[in-house]
């Protein structure tokens, strides 16, 4: 069974910075795509940044220059680097992550975490 818990998330002061970890574990054969997705109240979900096996990245336009994603594969582990926060970056984030499990490695699957707070206020 794969889990992916996310940790780092509190409160910070614009200007400020937070770093946001996320890791997968389990029976996991592969994982391809991790991503953070975030979501304020009254809003859509949205995509942050995400990083391919490769090290590939894409990120929000809001968030350029200020957000780095990074993944260590060895440790099935994600970050999300939060520098020169803004209230607008209020929300909850969420860690995604496209794996393959050990069981079953020719498929590929959606894991979420369960959600870390973000909150950026003075």
């Amino acid at each position: 069974q794969v889990q992916v818990v996310e940790s780092g998330g509190g409160l910070v002061q614009p200007g400020g910075s937070l770093r946001l970890s996320c890791a997968a574990s389990g029976s996991i054969f592969a994982i391809y795509v991790m991503s953070w997705y975030r979501q304020a109240p009254g809003k859509q979900r949205e995509l942050v940044a995400r990083i391919d096996r490769g090290g590939t990245t894409n990120y929000l336009d809001s968030v350029k220059g200020r957000f780095t994603i990074s993944r260590d594969n060895a440790k099935n582990t994600v970050y999300l680097q939060m520098n020169s926060l803004k209230p607008e970056d209020t929300a909850v984030y969420y860690c995604y992550t496209d794996l393959a499990a050990a069981q079953e490695r020719n498929t590929r699957r959606a894991y979420w975490g369960q959600g870390t707070q973000v909150t950026v206020s003075s």
